[in-house]
C-alpha cells in the first residue's frame, strides 16, 4: 500500500510539470458554451452592490432575534427592524432572506465575510470597516451598516429611511399582533347548551377526532378560539378556515388552497396536522398532557416550544410537564432566556401561546360539562394523570351570558 501511494504521487507530480510545461490550460465548457472558471459571478470585493442585489433578486439582511428586531410570528417575519428591511427589500423590488446573529460582533463579522448585505440591527457607533447608514436609532445612537466602500447600496439606504417610518411600522405591528386584524364573524361559544350542540360543524369534529386522536370537543374549543366557528375566517397572515390554516401547511397536507374556506377538509386538514404534531411530541406520555404542547405548538411554533423544554431541562424542571413548560415558554420573551446557548429558535411571544393553551382547555372544561362525549379519540374521558396546575379544570357551568366573549 505505502508503494501504491507513492506511486500516484509521482504520477500526478509528473501530469502537473506536463502541464506546466506547456503552459496551455484545457477550457472546459458548459452546455451553454460559458467558459467555467473563466469569471467569477460573485463580487471581487466580498460584498454585492446594489446593482448585484436587484440582479439577483435577493436581499440579505443580518440581524438578532428580539421583539423589536425579528422574531417569527405564525409563519411570519415580524419585529420593528425585520419591517423596516422589508419595506427596503419591496423598494428594490427583491425578496428578502434573514440571517440571525448571536451578538454585534457576529453581525459585523459576518457582514465583512460577504455572509450578508447589511446589517438591520441598531449598531453601536466605533466599528471599523463598515459604513453606518440606513435606519437610525438616535436615542441608542445607533443605525444600520453596510460594508465599507459599498456606497451605492449606503446611498439607497440614507435615501429611502425617514424617521416617521419607525412610528408608521410600530403602529402597523401592532394592528397586525391584535384580534382586530382577523377577519371573522364571531359565533356564540355553544349554538345549543340545552341540547349539548356545540357548534354546527359537530358532526365533522366527531368525524375527525379520531384521526387527530383527541376529544371531538377538544377540537371543538380550539376552532373556536381560532376562527370563532366562522368558516370564512381569514387573518393578515395569511390563515384561513375554521381551523385558520396556513397556505404553505394546507400544501404540506394536501389541501388544495381553494378548499381552505370548506368546513370539512378544513378541518379534516387540522386533525392531520395534529396528529403530525402528536406524534412529533411521542416523548411526552401522558396523551392529555401532551395535547398542551400540541395546541402551543399549533399557536407558536414547534420549534419555539422545544426551545422552552431545553431551557426546562437545563433548570432542572420537568421538560415533559407542561406546568414546567409553560414558564419557560412565557420566559422567551427576555433577552437572558432567548439568547440562552440552548435555545436555537430565538425570541416567541410567549405569553400568547400560554394564554392559548389556557383558553381552550378551559372552554374544553366547560364543552365536557355541557355534551356526551360520543368519539373521543385516544383520549378517554378522564382528565386523571395530567399533571399540576390544572385544577381549573373541572367542568363547571358558564358564570356569565356574554355569548361572545372570546
Amino acid at each position: 500500500m505505502r508503494y501504491l501511494l507513492i506511486g500516484l504521487t509521482a504520477g500526478l507530480l509528473t501530469v502537473a510539470m506536463l502541464a506546466s510545461c506547456n503552459g496551455k490550460k484545457e477550457k472546459v465548457l458548459t452546455p451553454w458554451g460559458e467558459e467555467v472558471g473563466s469569471e467569477d459571478s460573485l463580487p471581487k470585493q466580498g460584498s454585492f452592490t446594489l446593482t448585484d442585489i436587484q440582479s439577483n433578486g435577493e436581499l440579505i439582511v443580518l440581524t438578532m432575534s428580539g421583539p423589536e428586531t425579528y422574531y417569527d410570528y405564525r409563519g411570519r417575519g415580524m419585529g420593528l427592524q425585520y419591517m423596516l428591511a422589508e419595506k427596503f427589500a419591496e423598494k428594490l423590488g427583491v425578496s428578502l432572506r434573514v440571517e440571525v446573529c448571536r451578538d454585534t460582533l457576529e453581525l459585523v463579522r459576518r457582514l465583512l465575510a460577504g455572509d450578508g448585505d447589511l446589517i438591520a440591527f441598531p449598531l453601536p457607533r466605533g466599528y471599523k470597516h463598515i459604513e453606518y447608514c440606513g435606519a437610525k436609532m438616535e436615542a441608542q445612537h445607533a443605525q444600520w451598516a453596510v460594508r465599507q466602500h459599498n456606497e451605492e447600496l449606503a446611498d439607497s439606504l440614507n435615501s429611502w429611511f425617514r424617521p416617521r417610518m419607525i412610528a408608521e411600522l410600530k403602529k402597523e405591528e401592532a394592528f397586525l399582533l391584535s384580534t382586530r386584524s382577523v377577519t371573522r364573524h364571531v359565533y356564540s361559544p355553544m349554538l345549543d347548551r340545552s341540547g349539548g350542540i356545540i357548534s354546527r360543524w359537530d358532526i365533522h369534529f366527531k368525524q375527525y377526532a379520531p384521526l387527530a386522536g383527541w376529544d371531538w370537543r377538544l377540537m371543538a374549543a380550539q376552532c373556536y378560539q381560532e376562527s370563532t366557528f366562522d368558516p370564512q375566517a381569514h387573518s393578515w397572515a395569511g390563515a384561513y378556515g375554521l381551523m385558520q390554516i396556513m397556505p404553505r401547511t394546507a400544501d404540506h397536507l394536501g389541501l388544495p388552497r381553494e378548499d381552505l374556506y370548506n368546513p370539512e377538509r378544513n378541518i379534516a386538514a387540522a386533525a392531520k396536522y395534529i396528529r403530525e404534531l402528536s406524534d412529533r411530541f411521542s416523548d411526552i406520555g401522558n396523551p392529555i398532557e401532551r395535547c398542551c404542547y400540541v395546541l402551543a405548538s399549533y399557536n407558536g411554533g414547534f420549534f419555539h416550544i422545544r426551545d422552552a423544554m431545553a431551557l426546562a431541562r437545563k433548570q432542572g424542571r420537568n421538560p415533559n410537564r407542561w406546568s414546567d413548560v409553560r414558564e419557560y415558554v412565557l420566559r422567551l420573551s427576555t433577552p437572558a432566556y432567548y439568547n440562552d446557548p440552548v435555545v436555537k429558535y430565538g425570541y416567541m411571544r410567549g405569553s400568547e401561546t400560554v394564554n392559548y393553551v389556557n383558553r381552550i382547555i378551559d372552554r374544553w372544561a366547560q364543552y365536557r360539562g355541557f355534551t356526551h362525549g360520543g368519539s373521543t379519540g385516544t383520549m378517554g374521558g378522564s382528565f386523571k394523570g395530567f399533571g399540576d396546575g390544572f385544577g381549573n379544570m373541572k367542568p363547571s357551568r358558564a358564570k356569565h351570558h356574554n355569548r361572545f366573549k372570546l
